[in-house]
C-alpha cells in the first residue's frame, strides 16, 4: 500500500511540474486546516468569527449552542470552559473519564490531547478563531473520528486585517477582556490576538482565571509561504462537579465537596509552509510542538471509617460493596511504609485529596499534496498525504488521608494511602504514544452535478507505558487500521443537493485507558491510573444520508441542511464505576449504536435573520452487559446492574433544538436564542431503571448599539427567565456526609445545576 501511494504521490507531482505558475494576482494565503484540505466540507456546520462574537465578546462555546442543536454542553464539572462536548452522541471533553469519540485539528494539527484524546477548550484562543467546523465521519481524519470532526482555523493578518477589542463585565464578578489585530504590507503579515477571563463563579468556592494568547507571522508569494503561529495559555480553573438533589434544593449554589482545581499551562508553536509547483498543485504542511502542564487536585468524600474488627480498632479501613458480612468488605488503610493508619477523628468524617501532576510533550506534522484539475465532468480535487504525531507524558498522583470540615471541604492529615493490593496507590507512570498516517482523498467528477468523494487512510498507533514505582504498569501497545470511505453528492440543482456516503474509523486505546482498566486496581474519576490489561481498539462504521439547498421568496433568502446517520461501535469502551466510591476503570463494553437525524433552516432578509435546528439522537447499547454501579439505588447486593441491548446510552439528549433571531439596523442591533433539550438517563443508570433527568428550555437575550462610529456598546442576559435546570446527572452516596442545609437527605441523585440568570455588559471597537 505504501508503495503504491509513492507512486501516486510521484505521478501527480510530476504532472504539476508541467503546469505554469501562478501569476502575482493570484496570491492567496494558505495554511493547512486538516488532512485531506477539507475538500468533503460542502455540508459541514460551520461558526465564523462573527458568529464566535456575536453577544459581543468572543465565546465559543456559546456560539456553538446556540447555533447547532446537534451539539450539547453538559456541566458534569461545572465550570463554563470545561464542558462536556456531545455531538451525535460523542464526546469531546476536558475530563479523561469520558470515552473522547471526536477529532480535533487545530490548523492542521491534532489538538486532542495525547495522554487522553482530551480536548481542552479553555486552551484555545477565542479571539484568535477565524473559522470552525464540524464535519462528519471521515476515514481522513485519522484516529478518534467516530463521531466526525472538529476543525478549528486561526486568524492571519493578511485575511483579517484590522483592530477589534472588547472590554466585559458581569454578575458573579465576571471580567473579561479580549484585543485582536493583523495587518498585511507587501507579502508580510502579523496578526495577534490576547484573551483575559475572570469570574468568581456562580456556585460557592468556585473561582476560574485564564490568559490566552495568540501569534502568527506570515510571508505570502504567488508561489509559496510560511507561517509561524505561537499559542499560549495559563488557566486556573475550579469546577467543583455535581451535587445531590437534596442540597441543591435548599442551595443550589451549594457543592458538595471540594476542592476541584485544575491549573495548566500550555505552550505551542507550529510551522505552516506551503509552495505551488503549478497553477494546479501544492504542497502544505504543519508542523508543531507543544507542552501542557496540568496540575490537578480533588477534594472527595471516601468509603474510609474506623475500622468495625476488634482486632483492628483504633485504625481506619477502607470499604468496599458487595458481601453481606461487612467485616469481610473492610480493608486496613495503610501509608507509604506500609503501617496501619490510625483512627484520628473518631472514626468518621474522612475524606481524600487526589493530586495529580501531567506533563506532556508533544511534536508532529502533516504534509499533504492538494491538486485541483479539469478531469472528466468537472474539476477534480486530489489529496495524498501523510501524519506522524509523538508524544511523552509523564503522569503522577497520590491520594493524602483527609478530613471533611463543616463546609464540606478535605483538610490533608498528612497520611498518603498506598494500598498493597493496588486499590488505591500513588502513580509514576512514563506514556510514549507515537500514531502514523497515510491517507488519499479524491473528490472525482462522475458526470455533471455527481461526484464522489472517496477516502482510504491507514492508521499505526504505538504505546509504551514504563512504570516508574514498580512494574504493574509496564506494556507495549500496538494498533493497526486501514479505513476506508465513500461519498456520492448530486446536485439536482441550485435548490437541491443530495448525498449518501459511508465511512470506517477507528480509535485506539489511549495511554490514560490502557493504564486504567482492571477492576481489581480501579483510578480515581479525577485522572488516576493504575492496572495495565489490554483493551481492543474501537471500529466505527458510519453511513449517512442528506440534502441540503438554497431558495429565495418573497425578498426572503433560505438555507437548508437535513442529514440522517448511524454508526455502529465494536468493542466500544467506556469508564465503568468500581465498588469503591469515586473510583472506576475503562472496559471494553461490546457494541453501542448511535443514529439521527438533524434538521437546520437559516432565513434571512435585509437586517432579519433567523436559524432553526433541530437534532434526533438514538444511543444504545447493542449487547447486553453488567455494570458496576454501586449508588444506583436499583443496584443488587454486590452493587451491579444489567444493561440489556436496546438501553440507552445515558447523558445523551434524545431531543435539541435551538432557535436564534437577530435583527441588525444602523446604529443599532437586538437578538436572542432558545435552547432545549430533552431528557436524558443518568450516568450510572445503563440500564435505564430511574427517572431521566429533566429536559429543559432556556431564554437568552442580546443587544448593542453604537455610541460613535466604530465604538459600541453591547449587554447580554442568559437564561432571562432564570429557569432552573440541570445539563448532567449522575449518582452519589449522600448518606454518610452531613448536609447542614438538607439534614437527613439520602436521595443518590446528585445534578450538574445549569447557570442562573446572568448578565453581562461591555464595550466592543472595532477600527
Amino acid at each position: 500500500m505504501k508503495a503504491l501511494l509513492a507512486g501516486a504521490a510521484m505521478l501527480w507531482a510530476g504532472q504539476a511540474w508541467a503546469q505554469p505558475m501562478m501569476d502575482d494576482d493570484q496570491r492567496q494565503p494558505i495554511t493547512v486546516t486538516a488532512p485531506g484540505g477539507a475538500i468533503d466540507a460542502d455540508d459541514a456546520l460551520s461558526l465564523s468569527a462573527a458568529d464566535i462574537s456575536r453577544a459581543g465578546t468572543p465565546d465559543l462555546l456559546g456560539a456553538l449552542t446556540r447555533t447547532i442543536a446537534g451539539v450539547t454542553l453538559q456541566d458534569a464539572q461545572g465550570n463554563p470552559w470545561q464542558p462536556n462536548l456531545i455531538y451525535r452522541g460523542f464526546a469531546a471533553s476536558p475530563l479523561q473519564g469520558q470515552a473522547q469519540g471526536i477529532a480535533v485539528y487545530l490548523d492542521g494539527a491534532r489538538f486532542n490531547q495525547p495522554f487522553g484524546d482530551i480536548v481542552a477548550f479553555d486552551l484555545l484562543p477565542e479571539a484568535a478563531i477565524r473559522k470552525l467546523s464540524i464535519l462528519d465521519a471521515s476515514p481522513i481524519y485519522g484516529l478518534n473520528a467516530l463521531g466526525g470532526a472538529m476543525l478549528v482555523e486561526t486568524r492571519n493578518g493578511a485575511a483579517d486585517p484590522g483592530l477589534e477589542a472588547s472590554m466585559t463585565g458581569g454578575r458573579f464578578d465576571y471580567r473579561e477582556a479580549s484585543i485582536a489585530g493583523g495587518f498585511a504590507k507587501g507579502d508580510f503579515s502579523a496578526f495577534g490576538a490576547f484573551q483575559y477571563s475572570h469570574e468568581d463563579g456562580w456556585r460557592d468556592f468556585s473561582p476560574s482565571r485564564l490568559y490566552n494568547g495568540y501569534l502568527d507571522l506570515g510571508f505570502d508569494t504567488a508561489t509559496g509561504g510560511l507561517h509561524m503561529k505561537l499559542i499560549g495559555a495559563d488557566t486556573d480553573l475550579t469546577g467543583n462537579g455535581v451535587a445531590p438533589v437534596e442540597l441543591l434544593a435548599a442551595d443550589r449554589r451549594a457543592v458538595f465537596t471540594w476542592p476541584d482545581n485544575s491549573r495548566s499551562r500550555y505552550g505551542r508553536v507550529s510551522l505552516h509552509p506551503w509552495v505551488a509547483l503549478s497553477d494546479q498543485t501544492r504542497i502544505e504542511g504543519t508542523l508543531y510542538a507543544q507542552r501542557l502542564t496540568l496540575r490537578t487536585v480533588n477534594g472527595d468524600a471516601a468509603d474510609i471509617e474506623g475500622c468495625e474488627d476488634d482486632d483492628a480498632a483504633g485504625l481506619v479501613c477502607l470499604e468496599t460493596v458487595g458481601g453481606d458480612d461487612e467485616e469481610e468488605a473492610q480493608t486496613i488503610l495503610t501509608d507509604a511504609a506500609g503501617n496501619a493508619i490510625a483512627d484520628t477523628i473518631g472514626g468518621e468524617g474522612y475524606g481524600v485529596l487526589n493530586r495529580g501532576r501531567t506533563r506532556t510533550d508533544a511534536m508532529g506534522a502533516l504534509f499533504q499534496i492538494i491538486d485541483t484539475r479539469p478531469m472528466l465532468a468537472g474539476d477534480n480535487h486530489f489529496a495524498l498525504g501523510m501524519s506522524y504525531d509523538s508524544s511523552r507524558t509523564r503522569f503522577d498522583t497520590s491520594v493524602e488521608l483527609g478530613a471533611l470540615t463543616d463546609e464540606r471541604s478535605v483538610d490533608g492529615l498528612g497520611r498518603f494511602i498506598v494500598q498493597a493490593d493496588g486499590a488505591i496507590a500513588p502513580v509514576g507512570l512514563v506514556a510514549h504514544a507515537d500514531y502514523w498516517g497515510i491517507f488519499a482523498q479524491d473528490r472525482l467528477p462522475i458526470a455533471p452535478g455527481l461526484s464522489a468523494e472517496i477516502g482510504l487512510r491507514y492508521n499505526h498507533a504505538r504505546v509504551v507505558l514504563q512504570d516508574q514505582i514498580g512494574t504493574a504498569l509496564n506494556g507495549r501497545h500496538s494498533f493497526n487500521r486501514i479505513n476506508p470511505g465513500v461519498e456520492l453528492d448530486y446536485r439536482v440543482s441550485n435548490a437541491l443537493s443530495l448525498r449518501a456516503g459511508y465511512a470506517e474509523t477507528n480509535r485506539a486505546p489511549t495511554p490514560a485507558e490502557l493504564s486504567c482498566a482492571d477492576e481489581n486496581a480501579p483510578c480515581s474519576l479525577t485522572n488516576f491510573f493504575v492496572a495495565d490489561p489490554p483493551l481492543k481498539q474501537v471500529v466505527a462504521k458510519s453511513w449517512e444520508l442528506g440534502a441540503s439547498g438554497m431558495a429565495r421568496a418573497g425578498g426572503v433568502h433560505i438555507a437548508w441542511l437535513l442529514s440522517a446517520y448511524g454508526t455502529r461501535n465494536s468493542n466500544d469502551i467506556q469508564f465503568a464505576a468500581s465498588d469503591i466510591r469515586g473510583r472506576a476503570y475503562f472496559r471494553n463494553i461490546g457494541s453501542t449504536r448511535r443514529q439521527g437525524v438533524e434538521a437546520s433552516v437559516k432565513a434571512s432578509r435585509g437586517g432579519l435573520t433567523a436559524n432553526l435546528s433541530y437534532a434526533f439522537s438514538d444511543a444504545t447499547y447493542r449487547a447486553p452487559l453488567t455494570l458496576s454501579s454501586p449508588a444506583n439505588p436499583q443496584a443488587d447486593d454486590d452493587g451491579t446492574i444489567a444493561v440489556a441491548r436496546g438501553d440507552r446510552l445515558p447523558g445523551i439528549a434524545r431531543h435539541s433544538a435551538t432557535l436564534s433571531v437577530d435583527y441588525a439596523a444602523t446604529g443599532w442591533s437586538i437578538g436572542g436564542d432558545v435552547i432545549a433539550r430533552s431528557g436524558q438517563y443518568l450516568v450510572g443508570d445503563e440500564g435505564n431503571d430511574n427517572a431521566k433527568l429533566g429536559g429543559y428550555a432556556i431564554v437568552n437575550l442580546r443587544g448593542s448599539v453604537t455610541i460613535i462610529k466604530g465604538v459600541s456598546l453591547f449587554g447580554e442576559l442568559r437564561n432571562a427567565f432564570d429557569r432552573q435546570y440541570a445539563t448532567f446527572g449522575a449518582f452519589s452516596e449522600v448518606d454518610e456526609i452531613a448536609l447542614e442545609e438538607a439534614p437527613g437527605a439520602s436521595n443518590p441523585r446528585a445534578y450538574g445545576p445549569g447557570a442562573p440568570r446572568r448578565w453581562y455588559v461591555g464595550v466592543k471597537a472595532l477600527f
